[in-house]
């Protein structure tokens, strides 16, 4: 290598370092005062497993809980369990899946794309992650391949106390299709723990992904997830966030840029917030070129915990358009704070958005009762209705597993 490169890379590490311990102690949002003194530094390791069979049973079924089907004999799966990543493989020879470290070693150009989506220093958990990374995916789907079948991952936490924190990268070729299911989870009965993921994804022309996030915590778990999408002409990106379990304090707001004339996002959100649980979750689409579509749909369902719904259109050219809705629905004593945003920056945009919280509607309860249903099955009747978002492109496997969380939780409101 040319000792000018060489040199170069050298100094913008040096920098990157630089600015991400000037950034460690960078708060988020106000009020966001998580002490990272209180996790554990030490490494946590496991075994790599050759077969993902080969789980113990406890662990096959919070797995499931979360879109991992260890059963998926012909499924491309990940599995990060604390710091190590213990199973991965890719069943289809369309897709690269390995970790972010393998991939950094086979890949010189990855450069190119690590760490140029999402800043180290915005703010102290990028901070943090850039300084101790631990693992994370790198999922690669090749120019014009379509892949029916989806890519399983789990991050996954089974120690008390443990930080984990992860580093993922997607790239989805030219005029490929990819669709990913990931899960974030944590051991039953788990205390304590930290879980950090960045994550930049990189969907480049003609390219469609479908990205399912399924979060189970414990609900005293603190999550922060930082992701960045870049999205290309004519691509699209479908985004579903799915979170039915207690979550301690969970705060993610990932941004799409949508570059290229024509691209697309569409983001949908289901949250249920129990009590102890505290939640701020949004979304931000910034429609940077010509013909750009985007539409952020959520539903919030708060069982005595708290609920901050962000949503976020920002229009930059004339001729696109765009639309936010967000909806709350209070079962009982907590709080949603629905925070819809609309900003244009051109003549010509049409956006549009509409934000409603309120309660059950009791001449709703009413009919459905004249009509064979008690009162909690009419109350469950009408919550499923209110969460049930049109999510295109999920296996039916998974449908059937979200229906039957969503069953539960129903119970749990009573």
């Amino acid at each position: 290598m040319d000792k000018r490169i060489w040199l170069q890379g050298v100094c913008t590490m040096y920098e990157l370092e630089q600015k991400a311990k000037n950034a460690i102690n960078k708060k988020a949002i106000i009020g966001d005062d998580i002490d990272f003194n209180q996790y554990k530094n030490d490494k946590v390791t496991h075994n790599k497993i050759q077969n993902i069979s080969d789980v113990n049973d406890n662990e096959a079924d919070e797995f499931l809980n979360v879109g991992l089907d260890i059963k998926g004999n012909n499924q491309s799966s990940f599995l990060l369990k604390d710091h190590s990543i213990v199973h991965c493989n890719s069943k289809s020879k369309n897709i690269e899946l390995c970790g972010i470290s393998e991939a950094l070693g086979k890949h010189e150009w990855l450069k190119d794309y690590i760490w140029k989506a999402v800043n180290v220093d915005t703010d102290k958990y990028t901070a943090r992650t850039y300084l101790n990374t631990n693992e994370g995916y790198f999922i690669r789907s090749l120019e014009n391949t379509k892949n029916e079948q989806p890519v399983q991952s789990c991050l996954y936490i089974s120690k008390d106390g443990v930080s984990q924190n992860v580093h993922n990268i997607l790239i989805a070729e030219k005029n490929s299709e990819l669709n990913v299911i990931t899960g974030c989870a944590t051991s039953h009965g788990l205390l304590s723990g930290l879980h950090v993921g960045v994550s930049e994804f990189y969907i480049k022309e003609g390219a469609c992904v479908t990205f399912t996030m399924i979060h189970d915590w414990n609900k005293n778990i603190n999550v922060r997830p930082r992701t960045v999408v870049h999205v290309e002409k004519n691509a699209t990106f479908i985004s579903n966030f799915i979170c039915l379990k207690p979550a301690g304090n969970l705060q993610m707001n990932p941004i799409t840029y949508l570059n290229g004339e024509g691209a697309t996002a569409r983001l949908n959100s289901i949250m249920v917030s129990k009590p102890d649980s505290n939640m701020d979750i949004g979304g931000k689409v910034i429609l940077n070129a010509p013909k750009t579509r985007a539409e952020i749909i959520s539903r919030a369902v708060s069982t005595g915990g708290r609920i901050v719904a962000r949503g976020s259109l920002a229009g930059k050219f004339p001729g696109i358009k765009a639309h936010l809705e967000c909806k709350g629905l209070i079962l009982a004593e907590g709080m949603i704070h629905a925070i819809p945003e609309i900003e244009a920056y051109m003549p010509g945009v049409e956006m549009s958005h509409e934000a409603a919280v309120g309660k059950i509607n009791p001449e709703e309860i009413e009919y459905l009762m004249a009509r064979g249903l008690d009162e909690e099955e009419a109350v469950s009747t009408i919550v499923r209705g209110f969460l049930n978002v049109d999510i295109k492109g999920l296996p039916d496997k998974l449908v059937q597993q979200i229906d039957e969380t969503i069953k539960e939780t129903e119970k749990d409101m009573f």
